[in-house]
């Protein structure tokens, strides 16, 4: 069986871990997590970046700091995981869905701009497979009507828009580090603070509501409650473990893009016929290999795809199932239909992709997809 995902060990992370068990700090903000906050900070510019437990808390943390009350509204799209709602509804606010793009999952300006009122206070904006929503179109709206802008940058370590990082470009952005990423540490996330006004209170929120960060710097002589918050912080083993990540970026970023090319050498121009939808990658994004998906024509195709390639012991998986038809919201949604969404969510399949795929089976991945396509389509 191929599966659809495996985590990957560089094969420094029990190194790492050995000298964490021997050092004075194993709780965290040691020595590794500073490593790692300096890493993304150098290396793409991020104003602030601090490290959490999961990329869930990195979005809570984004919500707490966008200070939002009873009645504001939060744009979010609901082709997403549900952490990019419940996060802000954690805080209090109405979560208001936007529906995606006919071209990819992404919303965009004409998805978000009809649902903008004066209720309205942020926009959460999800790079989907790690490819980019159109940010200079949804920050300038942003501006417009005074709103915030948090990246959802879950899918998107090392990929950019018109040459700037992702997550590095909204008020906020928050970074998963789980095992399914590019990048991980089991379970893990970042959040990054391109705003100088939340900068202070973000390390407050980090450290549990006080500013104990200021007082291990000197800056004050003793720390105590200042705010809300909570213990968001990893410890230094899972710190020492996306360390060991980090130093092999370029090769991991190499090999996921080698094996999405070899997906899409295979199947591009030859499945569009048969009424398949490819990644669609703007010319101002860029491709991170995060992610290979096909967007079939039908639930019942997909569904005789993925089980065609089961067969021949390949795994698949679709992805989210819409947040605005779920059973938790569906009651509460008011809104118009969301039919790219929920076409997104009949007909999307994602192929394998992890760092050990070997070519070979990349290739034969990518040419039983062809094959499974083209025998649906024929006894159609």
């Amino acid at each position: 069986m191929i599966p659809f995902n495996k985590p990957y060990c560089s094969g420094r992370e029990l190194d790492y871990i050995k000298e964490v068990c021997g050092s004075m700090t194993m709780s965290g903000n040691g020595d590794f997590t500073k490593r790692c906050h300096a890493f993304f900070e150098k290396r793409y510019g991020f104003r602030k970046c601090l490290l959490c437990t999961s990329g869930t808390d990195a979005l809570e943390m984004c919500a707490m700091l966008c200070d939002l009350h009873p009645g504001d509204e939060v744009i979010v799209p609901s082709y997403t995981f549900v952490s990019s709602a419940i996060a802000f509804l954690r805080e209090g606010a109405k979560v208001v869905f936007a529906d995606s793009s006919a071209d990819n999952p992404n919303i965009t300006v004409d998805t978000i701009r009809p649902l903008i009122n004066e209720h309205t206070k942020v926009i959460v904006v999800v790079h989907y497979a790690g490819v980019a929503c159109d940010m200079d179109a949804i920050m300038a709206l942003a501006e417009e009507h005074h709103l915030l802008v948090v990246e959802d940058a879950a899918h998107s370590i090392d990929s950019f828009y018109k040459g700037r990082p992702l997550g590095g470009i909204g008020h906020l952005g928050a970074f998963s580090f789980h095992e399914t990423k590019n990048i991980n540490c089991g379970e893990g996330g970042m959040l990054v603070v391109n705003d100088e006004r939340f900068v202070r209170r973000s390390e407050i929120i980090w450290e549990k509501g006080t500013n104990r960060a200021e007082f291990y710097r000197g800056m004050v002589n003793k720390y105590g409650w200042c705010d809300i918050g909570s213990s968001f912080l990893p410890s230094e083993f899972n710190a020492a473990f996306l360390w060991a990540q980090l130093e092999q970026l370029e090769d991991i970023q190499g090999k996921r893009i080698r094996i999405w090319n070899i997906y899409d050498c295979i199947l591009r121009g030859k499945v569009e016929p048969q009424g398949i939808q490819l990644p669609d990658i703007p010319s101002y994004a860029t491709n991170n290999g995060h992610m290979y998906y096909l967007v079939c024509p039908s639930l019942e195709f997909r569904t005789q795809l993925m089980a065609f390639l089961k067969e021949h012991d390949i795994q698949t998986t679709f992805h989210y199932l819409p947040l605005h038809s779920s059973a938790y919201y569906k009651d509460q949604f008011k809104g118009e239909p969301l039919v790219h969404c929920d076409h997104y969510g009949d007909c999307l399949v994602r192929l394998p992709l992890y760092y050990e795929l070997s070519d070979e089976d990349a290739t034969r991945v990518g040419q039983l997809v062809l094959e499974g396509i083209t025998s649906l389509t024929v006894n159609q």
